[in-house]
């Protein structure tokens, strides 16, 4: 009778929108969250709060990029193996020493990868293209200005803009902020997740099955794809089939960033989902999708006391359902709230190598498993069947073809499919 009661009120109204309609609606409402410093060796896989500057040249001065011999370029014009220039080693640089006083002409000096270049030099020849007769270096070729050099800036030079707002935090980003002496780095926090199930059919793991019953899989393969998306998980268990249980878990969770549940959320008698969030203020702003899997998905916002409106997700219970609507509306929200830049998964094209058909008038977002071809493009075969209760069709898949509604995808057409993952 709730739900029934609920269905009638035009805060559920059942029209059907676009996926483009339903994550416009969701990602007006969602809002970055703030920042806070971490050390750097914290850093990796978080996300950069302000754009970052270089404050100094990189390198701060012109260094040798082989273990050879700085010289003046003038002093090996015309220089031959029948005619070698002949200079006088007049000096030595290794790495994190400067040499002692200038270059001259008709000299060279030994140096070492990474050492500073002495002034008076324009180049370096590598060690095993000359030859030494004791303290005279024989070179038997030309030498051009900047040879084997790395001139100072080549990196980044003082003032350059280096990494930008909203990038993520990587390996190759952690070296370059250490190289420009951050020890400390702003980044966006991290949202805080709660995750709900529901369902009186569902078990936790570690707890006994009974008649009808099953384990609870939706907490941990969101819990993974909020990791993956940035995200930081807060369990908040598995809740039966009865509002005021419900209404309870959501309460737990009001403290988070955003909230997901599972299941509950159609029209049947025992889906109380909506009507928990309704009893906890929460303004609904979409609900029915045109698309398969995950048709009904409710996105919702519960005023919040001091930190804005709190996102709320109630996604499809079916295993599949509830991922791929994760991957395509809570993804999105999830990391714009930890300021990434690039909010959505990559699109390719494939080439279908057997027919990919979507019957049916909802547009489909059908599991598939890609192979890298020898044009460096990707072909595209269906994972099997695509029930939303077959979990193994999303472990075998690489990306999400999108099929419209009524079609078929013959063998060799081409096909858009969002990656889920590298393909190797």
């Amino acid at each position: 009778m709730v739900a029934k009661a609920l269905a009638r009120t035009p805060c559920y109204n059942a029209r059907m929108i676009s996926v483009e309609e339903a994550l416009e609606r969701i990602l007006a409402r969602v809002g970055t969250l703030g920042e806070e410093q971490v050390p750097l060796t914290r850093a990796l896989g978080r996300v950069l709060a302000h754009a970052v500057s270089s404050t100094l040249d990189l390198p701060p001065w012109p260094n040798s990029s082989m273990d050879g011999y700085a010289l003046r370029s003038a002093d090996a014009t015309g220089a031959s193996t029948k005619s070698p220039a002949r200079l006088e080693i007049a000096g030595r640089i290794a790495a994190g020493h400067v040499a002692d006083k200038p270059l001259t002409a008709g000299q060279a000096f030994r140096i070492f990868t990474g050492g500073p270049l002495p002034d008076g030099a324009d180049s370096v020849i590598p060690q095993e293209e000359v030859t030494t007769e004791g303290t005279t270096l024989l070179v038997a070729r030309p030498v051009k200005a900047g040879e084997f050099v790395r001139p100072r800036g080549e990196d980044m030079r003082a003032g350059e803009s280096v990494l930008e707002r909203g990038r993520l935090i990587g390996p190759a980003e952690l070296g370059l902020l250490a190289a420009l002496g951050h020890a400390q780095v702003r980044v966006v926090r991290k949202p805080r997740v709660g995750i709900l199930s529901t369902g009186d059919e569902i078990v936790d793991l570690g707890g006994l099955l009974g008649p009808g019953q099953i384990p609870n899989s939706n907490t941990y393969s969101l819990t993974g794809q909020v990791i993956e998306a940035g995200g930081e998980p807060v369990p908040l268990g598995v809740a039966p089939d009865r509002l005021e249980e419900i209404e309870a878990r959501f309460r737990w969770g009001l403290g988070c960033d955003l909230l997901i549940s599972s299941a509950g959320v159609s029209v049947g008698e025992h889906d109380f989902v909506k009507a928990a969030l309704e009893k906890l203020g929460a303004e609904q702003h979409l609900w029915l999708v045109n698309m398969r899997p995950g048709k009904p998905i409710a996105f919702a916002t519960i005023p919040s006391t001091g930190k804005g409106a709190l996102p709320v997700f109630a996604l499809p219970g079916n295993p599949v359902s509830a991922m791929v609507t994760f991957e395509l509306f809570v993804r999105p929200a999830l990391r714009r709230l930890g300021g990434h830049a690039r909010l959505q998964r990559p699109v390719v094209q494939a080439r279908a190598l057997a027919a990919i058909p979507n019957p049916g008038r909802r547009r489909g977002f059908l599991r598939v498993a890609l192979t890298a071809d020898e044009s460096g493009g990707y072909g595209a075969r269906l994972t099997g069947d695509q029930s939303s209760g077959i979990l193994r069709s999303m472990v075998a898949a690489d990306g999400l073809a999108v099929i419209p509604g009524d079609s078929t995808i013959a063998a060799g057409e081409m096909v858009p499919v969002i990656l889920l993952r590298e393909v190797r």
